[in-house]
């Protein structure tokens, strides 16, 4: 991926200094994720323009810290190698950490100084279109130049590309323009490489200093940036616009196709609300959260005193942490500590500490395993564990025309490797009862359309005695 930055400010060679990168040289650094690369083809008094390549190593970034799940072939085969994406913020900050913090010990001057600069970014992989490039960028003071092109020149009738070229013009003080890119460039196609945690709301807030709070889409970019978590993109509106207290939410979505905007409870708080239901009607006073993510669940279930055992799995270490802080574990009474448990183990695995419990839930989570590994849950979770209740949730593909911003075909998150229609789920849900000796029954969650149905739904498992 390549993105370019030229000036014709005389001596246009100055852009080197702020850069803090030598025009004769080239420079190469090595990241995380790869190489990154920088170079000057041109420099003269009157034009000079550099260029950050970044070179992505797509076996090295699935190897990388944090990335214990593999999802099949997507991992090593995918477009981000080559667009510019979340690794080019991060080349941003690591490579032209000076620049983009306006610090040049050689010229001080130049970092207050405005410049007249092109910026040209080869490939910007957008959700939204060109309109949405637009109406982020023209507010800054850009003008901006856009390039589309077909998916396909062999096959005209598949469309344009969602990736773009785009073109950048103003005069900006050179750290200002720095700070826009990182923040802006992922926030167009949402697919971060690494965990959105509350770091990203004050680097948001950092990076967005002096011009975000006054953006007319400043609720898109914090929702994208932060990737739709509202225990964090409604504390940065908030602080954005000068407030001193922001409720904690009680929900967190992964895409915007979750969001129901003309509904006063969103689809996420609907569907935790009627798990919880669910577990409520069984009797059950031991629960498993399966796949517990960053406790949201947990937390409703140690507010209700019916749940006597609370056990949370996850794989993601990470993700554990933020539970255990999201249920403020260090400061909680000992009865009410000794109540719920965090543990760290697969779903995929027979797991004894599982064994025994009134009650299971899965949120959301069955979606996200390819056939090899659902297959060894259905295992792992109805033979071996053997809950009496098991309350499962997931996406009903049908409904998802119902979202104008979600592409035709498109699952409702990167992550997914499947959605099921309500056929399919109650064929595999049927299978699985007769199986293992449970009963089925079905319900929907969220607004209801009488042609696609709920937008997700729900079977509850009973085992029989």
């Amino acid at each position: 991926m390549l993105l370019s930055i030229t000036t014709t400010h005389e001596p246009a060679s100055d852009l080197s200094y702020l850069l803090h990168k030598h025009p004769d040289r080239f420079q190469s650094f090595n990241l995380s994720f790869g190489d990154a690369h920088v170079f000057y083809p041109t420099v003269s008094q009157e034009q000079c323009t550099a260029c950050l390549l970044l070179d992505v190593d797509p076996v090295g970034m699935v190897r990388g810290k944090g990335r214990q799940q593999s999802f099949l072939l997507d991992q090593y085969v995918n477009d981000r190698p080559y667009v510019a994406s979340s690794f080019m913020s991060v080349a941003l900050s690591q490579v032209l950490g000076s620049a983009l913090n306006g610090r040049c010990k050689v010229r001080p001057e130049l970092v207050s100084t405005p410049l007249p600069l092109t910026v040209q970014i080869a490939v910007l992989p957008v959700r939204g279109g060109e309109d949405l490039i637009r109406e982020i960028f023209e507010p800054l003071g850009y003008e901006v130049a856009v390039q589309s092109y077909p998916l396909d020149e062999q096959f005209p009738d598949w469309g344009e590309s969602p990736c773009y070229s785009v073109t950048l013009t103003a005069t900006k003080i050179l750290s200002e323009l720095l700070n826009h890119l990182y923040v802006l460039i992922p926030v167009f196609d949402n697919r971060k490489h690494y965990f959105v945690g509350e770091n990203e709301l004050e680097k948001l807030l950092e990076k967005g200093a002096g011009w975000l709070a006054d953006h007319p889409l400043k609720e898109q970019i914090s929702r994208r940036y932060l990737k739709f978590k509202p225990s964090l993109y409604l504390t940065a509106l908030a602080r954005l616009v000068g407030e001193t207290e922001t409720e904690d939410p009680e929900l967190e979505n992964d895409e915007t196709t979750e969001d129901l905007p003309d509904k006063a409870v969103p689809l996420n708080q609907q569907r935790l609300g009627s798990v919880m239901a669910a577990l409520r009607a069984s009797g059950a006073q031991s629960v498993l959260d399966l796949g517990c993510g960053e406790g949201k669940l947990l937390r409703d279930l140690l507010s209700d005193r019916q749940f006597e055992q609370i056990v949370g799995l996850d794989i993601s270490v990470r993700a554990l942490e933020i539970a255990a802080k999201r249920l403020k574990l260090k400061r909680l009474p000992e009865r009410q500590a000794q109540r719920v448990k965090l543990l760290h183990g697969s779903l995929t695995y027979r797991d004894r500490r599982l064994e025994g419990f009134d009650a299971a839930a899965l949120v959301e989570v069955i979606e996200h395993l390819d056939p090899p590994r659902l297959a060894a849950l259905e295992r792992m979770l109805f033979e071996f564990a053997r809950p009496k209740t098991v309350v499962l949730t997931t996406p009903n593909r049908e409904y998802n025309l119902m979202w104008e911003t979600l592409p035709a075909d498109q699952l409702r998150h990167a992550d997914h490797r499947f959605e099921w229609t309500r056929s399919e789920f109650q064929t595999w849900a049927t299978g699985i009862a007769e199986q293992f000796g449970y009963s089925v029954r079905f319900l929907p969650v969220g607004p209801e359309d009488k042609a696609v149905g709920a937008p997700t739904q729900m079977g509850v498992f009973e085992r029989n005695e």
